[in-house]
């Protein structure tokens, strides 16, 4: 499982044109899942996001979490993050889930956020988004869990 995360001072995602998930301070959340992932992976996951210290504290140091803020997560799929492209000039995104599992994990996934008293909103699975990020810093971090 691969989420990159950017920290924002506001986010949306739009579907049709229609704002389908709008958040204000917090992380934009691009999910990305494979084939072998589990829960075990987006509770990891979750947690690592939900407590991660990127934000400033009145020191300008980055040292308070998501929760610490009272942020909100805009969690959005992105199957794209298992994209590779290391070979000719079109990606090959046979490492990316199917959407019978990956639909459930991305599920689950925003539930364990919301376990953690975080906010989410989220952009619509197998659409076509358009995600608007005033990235805030700016901070962009890439988390992974391997399947062990």
């Amino acid at each position: 499982m691969k989420a990159l995360i950017q920290r924002v001072s506001t986010a949306a995602v739009r579907v049709e044109n229609k704002i389908v998930g709008q958040i204000n301070k917090g992380f934009v959340v691009l999910l990305g899942i494979t084939h072998n992932d589990t829960k075990k992976e987006a509770l990891f996951v979750a947690d690592k996001i939900a407590n991660l210290r990127v934000f400033e504290d009145d020191n300008e140091k980055m040292n308070l979490s998501l929760k610490n803020v009272n942020g909100s997560a805009l969690v959005i799929s992105q199957f794209t993050l298992y994209g590779d492209a290391r070979k000719g000039r079109r990606p090959s995104f046979t490492e990316a889930a199917r959407p019978e599992k990956a639909i459930p994990l991305y599920e689950f996934f925003i539930k364990e956020m919301k376990k953690q008293n975080i906010p989410v909103e989220s952009g619509e699975f197998g659409a076509h988004m358009n995600v608007e990020i005033h990235n805030s810093g700016p901070v962009t971090i890439m988390i992974e869990k391997n399947h062990v």
